[in-house]
């Protein structure tokens, strides 16, 4: 799948967002009920994903494109699209992400939680905040115990309780449990990957330039959990 650097110019296009490869991958993933995150992904990727798709997706941390003109938030185009299949934004609060500048104020958060709820209506927009990987907050955003204010200001501008309580956890569980509907009406077995594309470049080594390990140890994981397992217990 395509990242949303293909979007900026600064990654070369790979797959045209999903490939074919990709595509059974969503499949799987909505057999096995794992819920699909676009945060990250390009255009192209997004539009996919919610063709293919059978069950609802998030964007788990990612704002409105129509504020912020970054590649990491999500177009109006799409919000429709998402709130048709019955998924949600969650708003980050990355400064760059909510003003497209160093700074921002709880107020502009507010504006992005504003704009979703006006597209795609209050069931398709949740908290993300992204407060784990992001290094410029907004001023009264500085950690989750503000929350309370990003609410009060949304209540200020006529939110119901109702739309709140939604924002806060509710459309995510619903999602939550929508994925697991989808889940339970799937039939199929797992489809065994071919060797070939398992033993590639493919690494998770974002922000991690320095990370040297090519994988292979981690194949040795599961029995080195295993075996300190037998020991703790047969020392105790």
């Amino acid at each position: 799948a395509d990242n949303w650097l293909v979007d900026t110019g600064d990654d070369p296009v790979q797959s045209n967002g999903l490939s074919t490869y990709g595509k059974k991958i969503i499949h799987e993933m909505n057999r096995l009920g794992m819920i699909i995150d676009l945060a990250h992904t390009s255009m192209k990727t997004m539009n996919d994903v919610l063709q293919i798709s059978k069950a609802p997706v998030i964007f788990s941390h990612s704002s409105a494109y129509a504020l912020c003109n970054s590649r990491r938030n999500v177009p109006d185009e799409i919000l429709k699209t998402v709130s048709e299949k019955g998924g949600i934004v969650m708003v980050n609060f990355y400064n760059d992400y909510v003003t497209c500048k160093p700074t921002a104020k709880l107020s502009d958060v507010a504006d992005h939680f504003d704009h979703i709820k006006k597209i795609a209506g209050y069931q398709s927009v949740g908290f993300g905040g992204d407060y784990d990987g992001v290094s410029r907050l907004p001023e009264g955003l500085e950690d989750v115990s503000f929350y309370p204010d990003l609410v009060a200001e949304l209540l200020k501008r006529n939110w119901t309780d109702k739309d709140v309580k939604a924002a806060l956890g509710g459309n995510f569980l619903r999602v939550f449990e929508q994925v697991e509907q989808v889940k339970s009406n799937s039939s199929g077995a797992d489809e065994p990957i071919p060797y070939d594309q398992v033993q590639n470049e493919c690494r998770t080594a974002y922000g991690y330039q320095n990370q040297k390990n090519s994988g292979t140890p981690l194949v040795l994981f599961p029995t080195v959990v295993t075996l300190t397992y037998l020991v703790y217990y047969t020392l105790v």
